[in-house]
């Protein structure tokens, strides 16, 4: 799992979560990001940062199970204690190990919060348009580029 730094010309420049090392990843590799996986469900896929903000709740930020000591039963339970509707049948032991050992790497790391908490920190961001629309000046318009003298050439806009 890693962390996008930087963008290049070629890809992404990336910092893995468990060593902190960078490295390129050209857009020739598959890159998916957190925010495009979701669960299945009865109804409908649930993204994967609401099931973490779910996890996050219950563990009230703390790691959950460990992937490699519980049994796939004993995560699936937990996993069905916070997302009671999801799909059991479509939902792989994989895919359940996989989840949790993201969860708790993304703990650790302390890059989890409650959706509660990013919608605070986005509406303390956000300014009064209002005011900041009276405050900012217009710019001012670029002269047209003068050509040579005895240039016949016209300078289009």
């Amino acid at each position: 799992m890693f962390k996008m730094v930087s963008q290049m010309k070629t890809g992404l420049v990336v910092e893995s979560l468990l060593d902190g090392k960078r490295m390129p990843a050209y857009s020739t590799q598959k890159i998916l990001a957190l925010e495009d996986i979701s669960i299945y469900t009865d109804e409908d896929d649930v993204p994967l940062a609401d099931v973490f903000s779910l996890l996050f709740k219950k563990t009230a930020g703390k790691a959950g199970p460990n992937h490699k000591k519980v049994s796939i039963q004993e995560l699936s339970d937990y996993l069905a204690s916070v997302l009671p509707n999801y799909d059991k049948e479509r939902v792989y032991n994989s895919d359940l190990k996989k989840l949790f050992q993201w969860f708790n790497l993304l703990a650790e790391k302390g890059l989890l919060k409650e959706k509660e908490e990013e919608k605070k920190e986005v509406k303390a961001k956000k300014p009064a348009k209002k005011k900041e629309a009276a405050k900012e000046e217009k710019p001012k318009p670029k002269s047209a580029p003068k050509g040579k003298k005895g240039s016949t050439k016209k300078v289009i806009k």
